[in-house]
């Protein structure tokens, strides 16, 4: 079967979508904005802040709580959200949890699973619990966000964490699964694409072995759901965690898929108002998920807005996404390379989203962003929240640069040029 590539996007097309975000045409320190930080947090189109804003305005109203019309309203654009997200993701609509971010969303799991350690859930949560003995697997790339709980919950339960190490050029040694997925592992937790080397996972692999040996798979999927075409079908993982300021969305929303049988075995992680059907003062019984997993009042507002993202994307196409992004990654790696002075984090030959993190010998990671950024070139700059991966890599911070679907040829260009000027001044300075 022959396959179709993509089409491109045009200089003409990515100009238009360039119109569309408002802050692309400010100014920083007399510069034009060269904005290379949406690994950190992307911006958001009119469109988004326009839905939110309609919503602010005209539906405002707590949701499945009241009898009157404009409750009723923004119930029915909260849920129409979440039916869009979890589609854009493969899901069903109850299979996926509105969270404050990734890192809820993943703490979620982990302290769930803790509350079925501890004998809370009934029999269905039996299938969770875990103790000594049982091991928990996690890498030496993950965010913190995808360790930390981790090591909480090995903490509680006397579980033993276990990590899959890299290599070198910072590649998972998958040679050595073998030795260290087995019978024993209960949870593999692992990032779809990591977010300092850019490099990604062969997830549909990993979850299969992992299911071998009867572990559940914990996605970190915040760098992959924005660039990728994703189906968490397809890949067959049991919880997804993503993000939505990092895909064209607000702060204060993300989203947990899981898979629904293993979310109706789960205890609440919070509990209170919103999540429940019936409370006396000895005991209370709990809604089905994802509402189960939804105390208190929500963050509606950012739902609905985070929805209107997904159209967005979708309108453009994410596998025409992931190709221009691929594309600016390529241009990214080759034009680094060249650069004398410049250490490439990660392998320059693997499959990657457009973003790269470089280390340059003698000059701290922070120095370089400032310089950059009086050329109006917005970075990011530190151990982008994976310390053990940059230790490993023998560096205490990195300088990140991340494309979108927003970001020119241009841009990069512009990026490169100014790092032989940063390394020159830095050089002069200490001459």
């Amino acid at each position: 079967m022959t396959v179709t590539a993509p089409a491109a996007i045009t200089a003409a097309e990515l100009e238009a979508i360039r119109s569309d975000f408002p802050i692309l045409g400010e100014t920083v320190n007399g510069h034009r904005l060269n904005y290379l930080d949406s690994g950190a947090t992307s911006q958001r189109p009119r469109q988004v802040l326009d839905a939110e804003r309609a919503y602010l305005e005209h539906r405002n109203a707590a949701v499945h709580r009241g009898a009157h019309t404009l409750a009723a309203e923004a119930t029915e654009e909260f849920e129409s959200a979440r039916e869009r997200v979890a589609a854009f993701i493969g899901a069903r609509a109850d299979e996926l949890v509105w969270t404050s971010n990734a890192t809820e969303a993943i703490n979620l799991v982990a302290y769930s699973i803790g509350n079925a350690s501890l004998g809370r859930g009934g029999a269905d949560a039996a299938r969770l619990r875990i103790g000594p003995g049982d091991e928990i697997l996690t890498t030496e790339l993950e965010h913190h966000a995808n360790l930390v709980p981790w090591q909480e919950l090995a903490a509680r339960t006397g579980a033993t964490l276990r990590i899959l190490p890299i290599d070198d050029e910072g590649a998972l040694r998958l040679e050595l699964l073998e030795e260290l997925l087995t019978e024993r592992t209960r949870v593999f937790a692992v990032t779809h694409v990591s977010n300092v080397l850019g490099t990604i996972h062969p997830i549909t692999e990993l979850t299969e072995r992992a299911h071998a040996v009867g572990a559940l798979v914990v996605l970190d999927a915040c760098q992959s759901v924005p660039h990728l075409p994703v189906d968490v079908r397809a890949l067959g993982v049991d919880f997804a965690a993503f993000s939505g300021h990092k895909m064209l969305g607000p702060t204060g929303v993300g989203a947990l898929y899981g898979r629904r049988e293993l979310l109706e075995a789960m205890p609440p992680f919070l509990t209170g108002g919103s999540m429940i059907t019936t409370v006396t003062l000895e005991s209370a019984e709990f809604l089905p998920p994802p509402q189960r997993f939804e105390a208190g009042t929500q963050r509606v507002s950012q739902a609905i807005a985070l929805g209107a993202a997904v159209d967005y994307l979708t309108g453009v196409g994410m596998d025409r996404i992931a190709a221009h992004e691929a594309a600016l990654g390529r241009r990214l790696v080759d034009g680094l390379t060249a650069i004398d002075g410049v250490r490439l984090l990660g392998s320059a030959e693997v499959e990657r989203v457009g973003l790269a993190a470089i280390d340059v010998p003698g000059i701290h990671a922070h120095d370089l962003g400032q310089f950059l950024d009086g050329l109006g070139i917005a970075v990011r700059v530190g151990h982008h929240c994976a310390q053990p991966l940059h230790r490993r890599l023998g560096v205490t911070a990195s300088t990140r640069a991340s494309t979108y679907l927003t970001t020119t040829p241009e841009e990069v260009d512009a990026y490169l040029a100014a790092l032989p000027e940063a390394i020159a001044f830095f050089r002069g300075l200490g001459a």
